[in-house]
């Protein structure tokens, strides 16, 4: 869990995908979430968290369903989701959220 509060306390914002390898949803995203990787390389960082392997994040961040995104800046929590999403929908979220 340290390296994991040194990752979101950095100063790139983080997108935390917490999933399941038996998820449907979390499946669909792997993707969109492999594409936003792509398109936003440089700003922003994007942490992959099965919570199968490291319930103890799930649970410090009460994540009940996934795939459930946290959006952390500077530290802090600003987005959260669940559940799947469109590109498009992700990207204006974040746009959104980061300015």
């Amino acid at each position: 869990m340290a390296n994991f509060k040194e990752i979101v306390n950095g100063d790139t914002p983080v997108l935390v995908d917490f999933h399941a390898d038996w998820c449907g949803p979390c499946q669909t995203m792997n993707p969109i979430i492999d594409q936003l990787a792509k398109d936003e390389k440089g700003k922003i960082r994007i942490l992959k968290v099965n919570i199968d392997k490291n319930p103890q994040a799930a649970n410090a961040f009460q994540v009940r369903g996934v795939p459930t995104f946290l959006l952390f800046k500077a530290g802090k929590v600003v987005w959260r989701a669940s559940g799947a999403m469109p590109l498009s929908d992700l990207k204006g979220q974040l746009a959104y959220h980061l300015g």
